[in-house]
C-alpha cells in the first residue's frame, strides 16, 4: 500500500474521552507500522493541533452513532 509510509492515527478512548494519541510510521523502507518492526512512535496529547479536526469529527459526528451502527444500541461506549 503506497500510503503505508503516512503510517496510522491511533486514538487511545475511555468511553468518549480521549487520553492520548499515538502516531505509528513504519522505519524508512519499511512496509508495516507493527510493534517490533522498527516503527517510530510519537505520541500526542488529546489536544493536539496537528489531529484537532479528526478529533472533533470523531467525537462530534462518529462516536454518538458508533454504538447503534454495530448493532449495539444499548451498550456503552467500550474501553478501548
Amino acid at each position: 500500500c503506497p500510503r503505508i509510509v503516512e503510517g496510522e492515527v491511533r486514538m487511545n478512548m475511555i468511553g468518549d474521552t480521549c487520553t492520548g494519541i499515538i502516531h505509528k510510521k513504519p522505519k524508512a523502507g519499511g512496509i508495516s507500522a507493527v510493534g517490533g518492526t522498527g516503527s517510530i512512535y510519537t505520541y500526542y496529547s488529546p489536544d493536539a493541533p496537528e489531529f484537532a479536526t479528526l478529533m472533533s469529527d470523531f467525537t462530534k459526528k462518529d462516536l454518538p452513532t458508533l454504538m447503534s451502527n454495530l448493532d449495539l444500541p444499548n451498550e456503552p461506549l467500550p474501553l478501548w
